[in-house]
């Protein structure tokens, strides 16, 4: 041991240790400068960007939805309404197992699978972070109780109240108002995402869907301070939304249902409108809908039996079904064809009951058995004498009275605000010649 103990160099061990202690003392400077450099850098240099990032973090722009604009007869009686609902809503940021809160709310409420699917469908779509996907709507007040008591375990899951859209007179009113739905991605692309970024219903129908623009409203925002989490700790600043505007409609709910009392389980349609003003007092289509239904999501179940309903509840009659005008059209043609000279107002036929265009030929027949007998332009009228007009038509040539009728509207769409109303036919040569299906179905006028 002694003769290793003499063979060390302690100078040499000493100058090692010194030189790896400096570049070790340099090396710490070097970190350290480039440390305080960073700190300098961000807290100097960058210390604008870094501070908005840091408000981004902690400060976020929430929109607030509009109140949607209310709905009224020519009376002043409501036609379309906003009541509270209450719905269970869940913030995935704030779930550790989605599917474990899942069965667990299915253990306290009722949830089926096409709600499950539903929600996990809309989970993908948020348009932002931190925001609630609802999953049942309309709770019940034990229901509601129940997930309250329930809170502790059920991380994620809140019960919002929510202005729903209800319409007091069910399906009275359907094929004229039409109703709101829950909106989707296609309806968002045609509208304007920042005045609908906290709206979840839109017009899909009639009424609710032309005045869309005025019934809607504009987005408000609230400037709100959140933690980490995303919780909302308090609000900094307000902007309140502008409430949509109210709508006052020539419907008469009174004489809709008047003649919906008349009509009974009939399969028809009433349209009943203002002389002076062109304005519709009644807009009747039996069956109809309750379209209530429709507004938070209508279930499988009840939509399969309103389509396969032989009634056919969902055809709007009123506006798209193409039914030949019948006698409603004889004063028109009988005034084309005096007034382009085709015949004289004293102009005469015989009315045995039936006309034929040549000896021997088919029978048209008249609807009076045995006929009117001599009949003029005034007995043609009032008595609606078939073979008068039959006559003059044929005089007269399908030109004539297709340039009178569209004079007067015929073949074309003439309820402004209806949206879905399909346009008459109104035969003329071009009709005539023209491909099966270009100009709607042959033989409805």
């Amino acid at each position: 041991m002694a003769v290793l103990e003499s063979l060390k160099d302690h100078t040499k061990e000493g100058n090692t240790f010194l030189s790896r202690a400096l570049v070790a003392f340099v090396i710490v400077c070097i970190l350290l400068g480039v440390l305080i450099g960073r700190l300098y850098y961000l807290q100097v240099v960058e210390y604008d960007h870094q501070a908005a990032l840091s408000d981004d973090n902690r400060i976020q722009l929430q929109p607030v939805a509009p109140t949607r604009g209310l709905i009224y007869d020519r009376n002043g009686i409501l036609l379309a309404d906003n009541r509270p609902s209450y719905s269970v809503t869940i913030m995935k940021e704030e779930v550790e197992d989605l599917e474990e809160v899942l069965t667990e709310l299915q253990k306290l409420i009722p949830v089926t699978e096409r709600q499950l699917k539903t929600f996990r469908k809309r989970l993908k779509q948020r348009r932002r972070p931190y925001e609630t996907v609802p999953l049942r709507f309309r709770l019940t007040p034990e229901e509601i109780a129940k997930i309250g008591v329930n809170y502790y375990r059920l991380p994620g899951v809140q019960v919002e109240a929510d202005l729903i859209r209800y319409y007091p007179y069910g399906a009275s009113l359907v094929h004229a108002l039409g109703y709101v739905g829950r909106i989707n991605e296609k309806e968002l692309k045609r509208v304007d995402p920042t005045n609908y970024s906290a709206t979840h219903y839109i017009g899909k129908l009639g009424i609710e869907k032309f005045y869309e623009p005025l019934l809607h409203g504009t987005v408000g925002h609230h400037k709100v301070e959140t933690n980490a989490r995303g919780r909302v700790m308090r609000v900094l600043e307000r902007t309140d939304p502008i409430p949509g505007k109210d709508i006052v409609l020539n419907l008469d709910i009174r004489l809709q249902q008047a003649t919906e009392k008349l009509l009974g389980e009939r399969r028809a349609s009433v349209v009943a409108i203002d002389p002076k003003t062109g304005g519709i007092l009644a807009l009747v289509s039996t069956p109809g809908y309750d379209p209530n239904m429709f507004v938070t999501g209508i279930s499988q179940k009840n939509y399969t039996a309103l389509r396969e309903s032989d009634d056919l509840p969902l055809f709007n009659r009123a506006l798209r079904g193409q039914y030949p005008p019948g006698s409603t059209i004889k004063p028109v043609v009988a005034m084309s064809v005096i007034d382009s000279g085709i015949v004289s107002p004293s102009h005469t036929v015989w009315d045995p009951g039936f006309m034929t265009l040549s000896k021997g030929g088919r029978r048209y027949r008249d609807w009076k058995r045995g006929g009117h007998g001599r009949v003029g332009l005034s007995m043609a009228l009032y008595q609606s004498c078939d073979v008068w007009f039959y006559d003059v038509a044929n005089r007269a040539g399908v030109d004539v009275m297709s340039s009178y009728l569209d004079k007067f509207g015929f073949g074309q769409v003439t309820s402004l605000d209806l949206p879905e109303a399909l346009p008459g036919i109104l035969p003329s040569r071009e009709w005539k010649n023209a491909p099966a299906g270009v100009h709607g179905f042959r033989g409805l006028t």
